[in-house]
């Protein structure tokens, strides 16, 4: 992305979320902005309405540490958000040099682009991305839950057979060509395996936007992001709303055809070595979600030579449609 326009545009989101009485200031008068003028947030960070204004509208570079951390508390930003502003800042610095010739993924309009190769097709193939035998062997060996690799673009590099029997054969991608944020926002089955489909949603595009922020200039990432504005409206939306999230732990509820609702707990594992790599391992959390995982389980043990007329049907067969590319 580009570095200075999207710190910019971080911050101006940020400081709309504060309103002045939260920041001790008092109201008076009609205000035009729902947050915090750029004047008030200078103020209350110790530095010149000048420089925050050069720093908001990309102007101004090298922030210090003092005064990033200034604008984080002032902004009250979490920890994702304060490591995503610190990304933001040090990419202003180190890009110092101009565009390369290969040129940029446009983003969406008045966002900041994509720094990177100027391929702007659909995101469907990963390029070939090497997955150590040992990765393979771990996500065998947990086989009684479902586990998959993920990539910094949401690439499901490698995945175990109840992770496919779970997400319905991760959008419907043969080895190499799966993504869970095309899945999300491109597959119409996503929004009845996702009952909090909107939740999902955010959660996907923060994730993407952090990532984003970790890896300038990643071309597959450029292309993903791309795509999905161009595609998606609901897409488009959230990437517009600034938010950061990072994939670490939680709960997320599947409503799936075979075995019904059911509420998994993930834990989201950064492997060292693997850069912008991390395991993904959901576990049930009582006996309801730990049956139907013993019930996915028994599927995808049955010999895989030829499907019978009881195999279990994909996502995209329940809906009358041929499987969607990924």
């Amino acid at each position: 992305m580009n570095s200075a326009s999207e710190l910019g545009a971080f911050l101006k989101s940020r400081r709309s979320r504060v309103t002045p009485g939260s920041a001790g200031l008092p109201v008076i008068g009609r205000r035009r902005v729902a947050g915090l003028r750029r004047e008030e947030v200078a103020e209350l960070a110790g530095v010149s309405a000048v420089y925050y204004t050069r720093l908001e509208q990309g102007r101004a570079r090298n922030p210090s540490d003092a005064v990033l951390d200034a604008l984080a508390r002032v902004l009250r930003l979490d920890p994702t958000e304060r490591a995503h502003l610190y990304d933001l800042a040090r990419r202003a610095v180190r890009r110092a040099a101009p565009p390369s010739a290969a040129g940029r993924f446009p983003g969406t309009a008045g966002q900041g682009g994509f720094e990177g190769p100027g391929d702007t097709g659909d995101a469907e193939a990963v390029p070939g991305v090497p997955v150590r035998e040992d990765l393979r062997r771990l996500l065998a060996a947990v086989g009684a839950v479902p586990a998959y690799l993920l990539g910094p673009a949401m690439d499901v590099l490698a995945a175990n057979d109840l992770a496919h029997a779970l997400l319905g054969g991760l959008g419907g991608g043969s080895p190499g060509r799966s993504n869970l944020a095309r899945l999300v926002f491109l597959d119409a089955s996503a929004r009845d395996l996702f009952p909090r489909w909107d939740d999902v949603a955010r959660q996907t595009v923060g994730f993407l936007r952090l990532s984003a922020g970790r890896r300038p200039g990643d071309a597959r990432l450029g292309r993903v992001v791309t795509e999905l504005s161009r595609r998606s409206p609901e897409f488009r939306g959230l990437w517009a709303a600034q938010e950061v999230r990072e994939k670490s732990y939680g709960t997320k509820s599947f409503r799936h055809p075979l075995v019904g609702d059911l509420d998994l707990a993930y834990e989201t594992l950064s492997l060292p070595g693997d850069e912008g790599r991390s395991l993904v391992v959901f576990t049930a959390p009582d006996p309801r979600a730990e049956g139907a995982l013993r019930l996915l389980g028994s599927w995808t043990a049955r010999p895989a030579a030829r499907p019978s007329a009881t195999d279990p049907p994909s996502h995209a067969a329940r809906h009358g449609r041929s499987s969607p590319g990924p």
